[in-house]
């Protein structure tokens, strides 16, 4: 299939509360050279090569872009590159960002914000990425049993109109339910992916379409590598999947996650210009029922 001339959206839209965007977008946590885990022993890219990936995405009609202030390494800032790249932003630019975990300077992993701490980690995005307000955050839940009062806190930050929209990240079913309770969610971020699908198992991406509600995966090309370079080796069926269409395995894999729903939006990041061409030029892929009937059939242990 050819990549050079397809945009973000031949993968279609969808809102994120009032905000519509391109069900492909970009995840940036792969510029800083060091995984959300702080796990990634790669330099960081060049910084104008980063800077350049950002606006060829934009470019190529990516208008959904994932970042947090804990992505970062000695050397680079997901939101600093951001901020450098794409500022003054486009109207129709949804940047979403999410707090609840921390890190020191040093990059060492902290617990988990208390609800009084979420407003400091909100006004350090602002900061970052100068801007007035956040399009969207998105709590991640990290570990605790009930997000109620976290999710509360952002809630009086979105009433103070520091943020426009509220996601939930790294949840259950049961957590969705106990924020929507609590105020409007336009998104749930989870990790997803054709071998890892414990999102099917428990329902909850199905709840989310029945509600209208984005479901947004990460890691749905390296699924259970995690932060790690995305696999080498396939399974035969990706691979011959991949051949009849001309395209790659990880585009076969993103075809397979946007199929999954028209809800379902997908966040892949790079620090390969090529690569980015590749998973934007994945939206257009198409693939037949029995095509995605043979790729249900595949996953991990996580697979439901």
């Amino acid at each position: 299939m050819t990549s050079e001339t397809v945009t973000a959206a031949a993968a279609g839209t969808w809102k994120l509360g009032d905000l519509e965007v391109n069900r492909l977008g970009f995840g940036t946590m792969r510029l800083t050279g060091n995984g959300m885990r702080g796990n990634s022993d790669g330099a960081p890219i060049d910084r104008s090569r980063a800077i350049t990936i950002l606006r060829r995405a934009v470019e190529l009609g990516v208008n959904h872009i994932d970042t947090a202030s804990f992505y970062f390494s000695p050397l680079r800032s997901a939101n600093e590159l951001i901020n450098s790249a794409l500022a003054p932003y486009s109207d129709d630019l949804v940047i979403v960002t999410k707090v609840g975990p921390g890190r020191d300077l040093s990059g060492e992993w902290q617990s988990m914000a208390r609800p009084e701490q979420l407003r400091g980690q909100v006004e350090e995005n602002l900061r970052q990425l100068g801007r007035d307000h956040l399009d969207v955050v998105n709590l991640r839940r990290n570990g605790v049993d009930s997000i109620a009062d976290h999710f509360g806190a952002l809630a009086d930050l979105r009433d103070a109109g520091l943020i426009r929209h509220l996601g939930i990240s790294s949840v259950r079913p049961e957590h969705l339910a106990e924020a929507q309770a609590i105020a409007p969610v336009v998104c749930v971020q989870n990790c997803y992916g054709l071998d890892r699908r414990s999102s099917d198992a428990d329902g909850l991406l199905d709840s989310c379409r029945e509600q209208g509600i984005a479901f947004v995966p990460y890691f749905a090309i390296s699924g259970n590598r995690f932060e790690a370079s995305a696999a080498d080796t396939h399974h035969d069926e990706v691979l011959a999947i991949a051949r009849a269409h001309g395209a790659t395995p990880a585009q076969v894999r993103l075809a397979w996650t946007l199929h999954r729903g028209p809800h379902v939006l997908a966040i892949p990041g790079t620090s390969n210009p090529e690569h980015l061409v590749e998973n934007i030029a994945a939206g257009e892929l198409r693939l037949s029922p029995d095509e995605l009937a043979r790729l249900q059939l595949l996953g991990g242990s996580d697979a439901a």
